[in-house]
């Protein structure tokens, strides 16, 4: 009867297979390896050249471990495991479960090369490619690639784990999508400390035809173009650079959108403001020409107000296309003939300003560009010091 509940028994308990995670206590130490008792009827045991990989993990007698099945039996009967892949097991675990929450970790790079940084997790090797590397220039040669990146060597980096493939081995990590992370979350938390209307420091962190980026610490607003300055800018470079560090105003905040808009224009005296001290109608102005559109001109006029030259304004008859009698950098005299302060308006006419008043114009401050109607495809100029006249109709005017 004992002989065959004991042969009951060994049918009936389960062999363990390869890649089986099992806890055991250490019952012996030597120089082929370790003992492991792991609840079953025969021992196993950890070879010595596995040990040798847990560098500066030192194991003792009645120590609990976890160990992986690598061979449920050797030629000599034994059972065969890894205290190092199990640990490897529980760093993949760890990995997944990074990758699955979105969460940051932090590693220390140990190697490099041109492609990217080796960062140890645990007992595996994880990878940052180059183009997850923050920071790295653009058409760098490989030698300065391979310098950049070997200056990393020794860092403390941020990252977040990308990719985890156990069956090829391979650990990605992104320390571009960590910086992100980060930032997203100091944008939401910004955007519960801002309010609209107050007054931040920053530092201008990009430029973009359509506006400025401003580092408001570790999350960005964007600057619009049209919120740079009270007059027209072509490009934020006009008034900005990288690096600059500036005061904004807070203009709108968009919880849902995580958008933090900026301006620098509403720090800024409004001109419009000044336009009935400065201004009024019949009085005649010197401008520049910022814009030449179809159905008139954009005139640049002290100090940020743009104002309008129609084109009924501009001549008799009336142009057709005024690109082709006006361009963008032009100076003209020109005469007030509306001011709406109040909708920010200002129109201009070139064709009620008589000759003698140009003429009066030129001798009191100097040379300006006047437009002669059309008909005669001809610019003149007139000077203090010459009474000659500058022939420009073979020019090609620039329109924009």
């Amino acid at each position: 009867m004992d002989f065959m509940t004991m042969l009951e028994e060994s049918f009936a308990f389960e062999q363990p297979e390869r890649g089986d995670l099992l806890t055991g206590t250490v019952l012996a130490i030597d120089n082929q390896g370790m003992i492991v008792d792991v609840g079953m009827k025969r021992d196993g045991v950890v070879p010595r050249n596995d040990l040798e990989r847990m560098e500066g993990i030192t194991y003792h007698v009645n120590d609990e471990v976890a160990v992986m099945v690598i061979n449920p039996e050797d030629q000599d009967g034994n059972l065969i495991l890894s205290v190092s892949q199990a640990r490897q097991s529980e760093d993949w675990a760890k990995a997944e479960e990074l990758m699955a929450s979105g969460d940051i970790w932090e590693g220390v790079v140990t190697d490099a090369n041109r492609g990217g940084l080796i960062v140890p997790f645990g007992n595996l090797r994880g990878f940052v490619p180059a183009s997850h590397v923050m920071d790295l220039p653009r058409g760098l040669n490989e030698n300065d690639r391979k310098g950049h990146m070997s200056s990393l060597v020794g860092k403390r980096v941020a990252v977040k784990v990308i990719e985890v493939n156990r069956k090829r081995r391979r650990l990605v990590l992104s320390q571009r999508d960590a910086q992100r992370g980060r930032r997203d979350l100091r944008k939401e938390s910004l955007l519960e400390e801002l309010q609209e209307g107050e007054i931040r420091k920053g530092v201008v962190s990009g430029l973009r035809d359509f506006g400025a980026f401003v580092d408001l610490g570790g999350a960005d607003g964007l600057i619009h173009i049209s919120e740079l300055a009270w007059h027209r800018v072509k490009h934020p470079r006009e008034l900005l650079a990288v690096g600059d560090e500036i005061e904004v105003y807070i203009l709108r905040l968009d919880r849902d959108g995580k958008r933090i808009g900026l301006s620098l224009k509403r720090l800024q005296p409004n001109p419009w403001a000044m336009v009935d001290e400065l201004y009024h109608v019949g009085q005649l102005i010197e401008g520049e020409v910022s814009r030449v559109a179809q159905f008139g001109a954009f005139v640049s006029l002290e100090p940020g107000i743009e104002a309008l030259l129609h084109t009924s304004q501009m001549a008799d008859p009336a142009p057709e296309d005024p690109t082709g009698l006006l361009r963008e950098g032009q100076k003209l005299l020109m005469r007030i003939i509306s001011i709406e302060s109040h909708r920010q308006r200002l129109g201009l006419s070139l064709k009620d300003v008589t000759e003698e008043e140009r003429a009066r114009w030129t001798a009191e401050h100097g040379t300006i560009l006047t437009v002669v109607p059309p008909g005669t495809g001809t610019t003149e100029s007139s000077d203090v010091d010459s009474a000659a006249a500058v022939e420009v109709a073979e020019e090609e005017p620039v329109a924009e």
